[in-house]
């Protein structure tokens, strides 16, 4: 049957009245009856450069769809600039900037849906990414995307302690002034250390925990503790390619998020559709070639 295309109200309205539904009936498959981990293939540089042409492929495929998914991520770049000029949040500033990245994995689902439909049928939309929210796949997703949301509360009251504990004594007055403190004082410095060092353990984890749990339980029912265990042995064996991806992921984020996060319209879904095409490279059902 062909599949018509509303609009993204109609379609959006359809799929939250089953998301309750779905959600209920997907706990049913929170765990997987078939307990076996596939098949983890050794990972090489050459496979993230792919990742990323694919990923760029499609999103120029999705273009207007795609675009119209992530102009919420500019948004949050204002709003960020709201906090800048607020005292008291000025030293989470850059905390809720870069502790946003945590929550990637959980943002993109809805490309990981848009990339797999495109592979699996040749074509693809908006509308393949709302319907995610009616499929009994949601469940365990929105389940491992709520441990996101918590280490992103945890990171944020860390980078709280850590200014307490290094900057919080001199009480900066503002922007100008936190600056300058910041770059030029011992404690300054203590703070960029430290929290970069508590940061990037934060960013480590997710990766290893998520970036291929989230598109396996996108692509197929197989149970949250079978994609977290997968996703961890995928990281594990594959050492320095994980780390070369968070370090492309970080150098990307960081591009994108000058001037006022606009950069991340285009950032942001292209690293969602790359990291569809890495999960295809890195694991392998028997069943499929």
């Amino acid at each position: 049957m062909v599949k018509t295309i509303g609009n993204p109200l109609s379609w959006g309205a359809g799929a939250v009245t089953g998301a309750g539904a779905m959600i209920a009936h997907g706990s049913e498959t929170m765990a997987s009856q078939d307990m076996a981990l596939p098949e983890v293939r050794q990972l090489s540089t050459s496979d993230l450069w792919d990742a990323l042409r694919e990923g760029f492929d499609d999103l120029t495929t999705f273009r207007s769809d795609v675009l119209m998914m992530a102009v919420i991520y500019p948004l949050v770049g204002l709003t960020l600039c709201f906090f800048a000029f607020q005292q008291a949040l000025l030293p989470l500033l850059f905390p809720i900037a870069a502790g946003f990245a945590l929550l990637g994995p959980l943002a993109a689902t809805g490309l990981y849906e848009m990339s797999r439909t495109r592979q699996a049928e040749g074509r693809a939309s908006w509308a393949d990414a709302l319907m995610l929210m009616s499929s009994p796949r949601f469940a365990p997703i929105m389940t491992l995307g709520l441990y996101l949301i918590a280490l992103y509360a945890i990171w944020l009251y860390a980078a709280a302690w850590i200014y307490s504990q290094t900057l919080g004594g001199l009480a900066p007055a503002g922007p100008i002034e936190f600056l300058r403190l910041l770059f030029t004082t011992g404690e300054g410095w203590q703070m960029i250390v430290f929290g970069n060092a508590v940061g990037f353990l934060f960013a480590l984890t997710v990766l290893a925990t998520g970036f291929i749990a989230f598109p396996m339980l996108v692509d197929r029912p197989v149970g949250l503790p079978v994609a977290v265990a997968t996703s961890l042995k995928a990281a594990r064996e594959n050492k320095a390619v994980t780390l070369t991806w968070a370090a492309m992921i970080a150098a990307l984020l960081a591009l994108g998020s000058a001037p006022l996060f606009l950069g991340l319209i285009f950032v942001m879904p292209l690293l969602g559709h790359a990291s569809w095409h890495l999960y295809r490279k890195a694991v392998h059902f028997p069943e499929t070639k």
